[in-house]
Parts: C-alpha cells; structure tokens; sequence
C-alpha cells in the first residue's frame, strides 16, 4: 500500500512505463528512497554495534551503507542511461544501468572481504557483547524495513522491466536474513562465553560476498550478449504471422541496448509471385506496428518462397521426412528448387539444436548425411545447405 502511495504521489502519468521520462522517475524514486532507509539503517546499526561491541552488527550496518552507495548510483545511472542518443552512442545510453549494476555488486563483494578479515580477528580476540533489549528491538525493526524495501524494489523492477532494481531488491532480501542472523547471534551471545560474534560475522560476510557474486554473474549476462526473453520472442513471432501473406518467421536477432531498448532484425517468409510491391507494404506496416506495439525496433527481411509449385512441394516434403530422421536438426527454412529432370538444386537452410555442440567436421558429416538421404529418394537431388544457428534458443 505504502508502495503505491509513493508511485502514485511521486511519479506523473506512472502507468505509461514505456515512456523513457517516466521509467526514469521510477529509477530515481527506487533510488531516493533506498538511499533513506539505508542510511537510517546504518545509523541504527552501527550505534547498537557501538553498543554491544558487536563485531557482526557492525559488518550489517557498513553493508546497509554499501546499499545506500548502490542506490545512490542507481540514480546516477538512471540518469545517464536516459541520455538522448548522439553521434558516439546512435543507440542510446541504455547499458549504462547494467554498468551500474556491475560497479554496485563489486562494492557489495568488496565489503564482504572485508568483513571476513574484521570477524576472523574477532574471534582470534573476542570482545564480550552487551546485550539490550531496546537495540535488539531495533534490528527487528530494521528486519522489517529491509522486507518491505525489498517488495518495493522488486515491484518497480517488474515494471519498467530493470536489471538495476531487481539486483536491489535481492540484495534487500539478502539483507533480510543476514540481520535475521545477526539478530540471532545477538541473543545467544548473553548466554555464552564462545566468540559467536566473530563466527556470525564471517558467515555474514560470505553470504555478502555471495550475493555480490550472484549480481556479477546476472549484471554482466546482458553485456555479454545473452539470449533476449522467451515471451518477447514468441510474441514477435504469433503476431506477425497474423499478418496477410507472411507464412514463416525465422533468423530472429534481438540486440539489447538497455532495459527496454531492443533492436530486432528477422526473416519473413512470404510468396514469391506477389506484387514486390504490395508485399513491401505490408511488411513495412508489419515494421511499424510491431515495433511500436512492443517497444523495438523491427528490421524485416523478405524470402521469396515458392508455396503452389506441386514439384516444390513435394522435393520440400522429401526434405522433411529425411530431416526428421536426423534429431540434431530443429527446423528448416528458406527451401528453394532450381532446375528439374536430372539435374535439381535443393537449397535450404537447417536449424541445429544449440544443446549439441557443432564443429566444422560435425556440420559437414550432417550435410553429407542429408545429401546422402535424399540422393537415395532421387539421384538428381543436389543439396546445398547451410548450417544456420538459433539466436533466440526459443523452439
């Protein structure tokens, strides 16, 4: 409830999330508001630390002020990555937030180390932890602060679809338990002489280090170029096979370029003895429609297929059955025959299963194996055939 009322109060038109202006306001009040309560974290726990002599509240409260640095960059980088596009950067500023997310899990993993040090030292020296009730109260409170932070993260994440906040609002829930563990340590450290502590510390740190790790690895993902989501793809596919005259889709390559900001080039197939250009105008609208409806930009190339050729259609069904028989291969597109009687090309592309590994000596044994098929159907049948891979990993 108190999510909404922030939204609604703090960002104008908030339910227009692919506008660039507003996706912006959501990075920013992600932003402000974790810097707030982080900071009021810390304070908190670095004086019950002060207190108690508590080695491992301590490392919490100096990991709260990490997550006020982090969502202090969260707004420099919301920032940055909305800057208009310009002659160095014709697509925009987008990674610039994954960026930001990277340099915020190194800082994370940078405390934990840290804190490993800190704690081993206590327990090689242990100090005698004062236990109160009230400081106890107050990391139960800050318990709760760090869930309903992490809810709220998570929220603004899945709606402007942000690698940023979603990273924030893990670390939150980290957060959660690594004070739920402090706070335990705490209670059992009244009623023992063993350096708990020093222990709970460095099981405090290690989970940091962790949960810096896991940030790397999910920040770093789309920099490296990984595969674009299922459901973006699919839907590309289903609603531009609804428009007149295109009968296949295939070679769909999505670029990133930010949250929200996807280049997408693909294949469409569409018959052969169409007006050039009518089917240029169709799939010009196609470009146009899709790219607006789902936020990309949508480059269409055109294959010319032959679909009312008998002949064509049954040398493709030929292909087919001898396809079918082969279970590295998942599809084939872009079939074509030139010539007839003793003499035929079959030209075709086939798609490999990317779960299989495929050198230059496997993709020629498959080549020559569907030569080898087909010939036995029809010794006039030539193959010639590109090994094509699969971008999107979506069957």
């Amino acid at each position: 409830m108190l999510t909404n009322f922030l939204i609604s109060r703090f960002i104008k038109n908030y339910k227009d999330t692919d506008d660039e202006g507003v996706r912006q306001k959501y990075g920013y009040l992600a932003g402000v508001v974790g810097i707030f309560a982080n900071i009021l974290l810390s304070s908190i726990k670095l004086t019950v630390g002060f207190i108690s002599h508590s080695i491992a509240i301590t490392a919490d409260a100096f990991n709260n002020l990490s997550d006020a640095a982090s969502s202090l960059i969260t707004v420099v980088s919301f920032k940055l990555a909305n800057k208009p596009a310009d002659k160095e950067h014709p697509f925009g500023h987008g990674r610039v937030e994954y960026l930001a997310a990277l340099v915020v899990s190194f800082f994370v993993m940078m405390v934990g180390f840290q804190f490993v040090k800190t704690s081993f030292d206590r327990i090689v020296n242990p100090t005698k932890i004062n236990f109160q009730i009230i400081p106890f109260i107050l990391l139960l409170f800050s318990i709760l602060v760090k869930v309903w932070l992490g809810f709220f993260n998570k929220k603004l994440g899945k709606k402007i679809n942000s690698t940023t906040l979603s990273a924030t609002s893990m670390d939150a829930f980290s957060d959660v338990i690594t004070t739920s563990v402090v706070a335990l340590s705490f209670v059992i450290s009244n009623f023992t002489s063993l350096p708990i502590d020093g222990y709970i510390g460095i099981l405090v740190a290690l989970f940091i280090i962790y949960s810096g790790f896991s940030l790397v690895k999910e920040t770093i993902n789309p920099l490296l170029g990984e595969a674009p989501d299922a459901e973006l793809v699919e839907n590309i596919q289903k609603d531009l096979l609804s428009y007149e005259y295109i009968t296949g889709v295939h070679d769909i390559i999505v670029h990133n370029y930010g949250p929200s900001k996807f280049m997408v080039s693909l294949h469409a197939e569409v018959p052969c003895d169409i007006s050039i250009l009518k089917i240029h105008e169709i799939i010009d609208r196609a470009e146009k429609e899709m790219s607006k409806k789902h936020n990309i930009l949508l480059v269409i190339h055109m294959d010319p297929i032959n679909t009312n050729n008998k002949e064509v259609q049954k040398c493709k069904d030929h292909v087919i059955s001898v396809l079918n028989t082969i279970p590295e291969i998942e599809s084939m597109h872009d079939f074509r025959m030139v010539g007839e009687n003793e003499y035929i090309n079959l030209i075709f592309d086939v798609v490999v299963d990317h779960d299989i590994h495929i050198d230059q000596k496997k993709e020629d044994e498959i080549i020559l194996q569907i030569d080898k098929k087909l010939k036995a159907i029809n010794p006039a049948y030539n193959c010639l055939i590109t090994i094509d891979k699969n971008y999107t990993f979506i069957r």
